[in-house]
């Protein structure tokens, strides 16, 4: 029989400590380090999705998620991909367009007509040929990331049914030619102002109104000083979460299923909740007294899209796809 003595449990314990650690170590290393910069805050519905990826998928990857714009500046995240100093990123459509011009579609007017019709033509053969454009700037495309419809909240209480409607109204745009001339494809009079000026505009009438998503409106108590908003869902609000190419052809099959199947059913929960956020929020607005109410719709988007395809933003379209993305069904 071995006698077991002091120093000997203590030997075997210090072994087994060593052990442990070198198999923490190792499991450590053998993981791929990805790290996700995104603008969201970290109470965000998409942080939480973000970090429920990140639990999911940490047999393989150790993915280390930084939002608040903490790692990589806003607008940055493609940039810093294609630097290789970052791996994955939440990357505004209208930046990826900066570098490949046919992605500029899905930055127009009632071309993707809600977060339903967003998925499936990302699921569909427009979806391949988008992600195939984007490798072309390094980027593969896992997911688009719903984050809400832009409406169109309004002082004025003169009921808005069709673009003709908005003729006069001035509409407080984001600044730059694109979100001005989508001010216009609505028949508004688009005017740019920062962000943080708006509610004084509204309160004095220096603007008739503003566009954004409802969360927006509730975030920034734009309802205080309005009276309705015309749910228009004249743009689908969405982010691409995006990773390295070469990061991602350097993974197994399997750990690109891992992490793919992970993004799509953890974005999946995130756009519902969003989705349940609007509702509650037409609720919300309503009983501030607000008239909320959905205009004619396809109106709007006949008038924007003969717009967009009589103006030099359409130049850059791919030949026959706002055809085919309005074929696609949801």
């Amino acid at each position: 029989m071995t006698k077991l003595t002091r120093r000997s449990v203590l030997a075997t314990g210090a072994a087994g400590a060593a052990a442990t650690l070198m198999a923490g170590t190792a499991f450590a290393q053998d993981r791929k380090r990805l790290r996700l910069s995104s603008v969201v805050s970290n109470n965000d519905i998409r942080a939480k999705a973000f970090a429920r990826i990140s639990e999911d998928v940490a047999k393989d990857f150790d993915l280390q998620v930084y939002n608040q714009s903490t790692l990589v500046p806003q607008g940055g995240e493609l940039t810093s991909i294609q630097r290789g100093t970052l791996e994955m990123g939440l990357v505004a459509p209208q930046k990826l367009a900066d570098q490949v011009p046919e992605w500029s579609i899905l930055t127009a007017a009632y071309v993707l007509r809600d977060a339903a019709h967003m998925k499936a033509v990302f699921d569909s053969d427009v979806g391949k040929q988008l992600n195939d454009l984007a490798a072309q700037a390094g980027l593969h495309v896992l997911a688009p990331v719903y984050f809400g419809a832009r409406q169109v909240n309004l002082k004025p209480e003169k009921k808005i049914n069709t673009p003709e409607d908005l003729k006069g109204m001035t509409l407080r745009m984001p600044g730059g030619d694109a979100w001005q001339f989508l001010g216009e494809a609505i028949g508004a009079s688009p005017t740019p102002l920062a962000y943080s000026e708006v509610y004084t505009a509204l309160q004095t009438g220096a603007i008739d109104g503003q566009d954004n998503p409802l969360p927006n409106d509730y975030n920034m108590k734009f309802y205080e000083v309005t009276s309705q908003i015309a749910l228009t869902s004249h743009l689908v609000g969405f982010d691409v979460l995006g990773i390295s190419k070469k990061v991602w052809d350097d993974m197994s099959a399997d750990q690109q299923k891992l992490l793919k199947d992970s993004v799509d059913k953890e974005i999946a929960a995130s756009t519902e909740e969003h989705l349940k956020r609007e509702q509650e929020l037409v609720d919300f607005f309503k009983e501030q007294g607000l008239e909320v109410y959905e205009p004619d719709r396809a109106a709007f988007r006949d008038y924007a899209q003969k717009k967009y395809l009589a103006s030099d933003f359409a130049k850059s379209w791919p030949e026959g796809m706002l055809e085919q993305i309005n074929a696609i069904q949801a």
